[in-house]
């Protein structure tokens, strides 16, 4: 059975930068593509991000693009996310997900493990 650990979370200021890391555990990492997701309160979760397997290829949802980063390594069976000029509107539980493919996908009922979620909060 996967298990995926979030850490790194936590409250910064508005412009400020957070790293969130996953590792994973009970699998073959590299074989999986692996994507963070958020839900603030009252919305539903969505992708922020997604990488395939190698990390040839990464996905960024539009209001992301250019100030988050998803990486991975994996000979650690971990991936990172980079958030650099937070802003308030990013303030959500962070979620990493992987799913049983090398393709990445965008979707939350495409992945197959989760994460516990880690809050990251925003002040203004």
């Amino acid at each position: 059975q996967v298990q995926l650990v979030e850490s790194g979370g936590g409250l910064v200021q508005a412009g400020g930068s957070l790293r969130v890391s996953c590792v994973a555990s009970g699998g073959t990492f590299s074989s999986y593509a692996m994507g963070w997701f958020r839900q603030a309160p009252g919305k539903e979760r969505e992708c922020v991000t997604a990488i395939n397997w190698s990390g040839s290829r990464t996905y960024y949802v539009d209001s992301v693009k250019g100030r988050f980063t998803i990486s991975r390594d994996n000979a650690k069976n971990t991936v990172f996310l980079q958030m650099n000029n937070l802003k308030p509107e990013d303030t959500a539980v962070y979620y990493c997900a992987g799913r049983a493919g090398i393709l990445l996908r965008t979707l939350t009922h495409e992945y197959n493990f989760w994460g516990q979620g880690t809050q990251v909060t925003v002040s203004s």
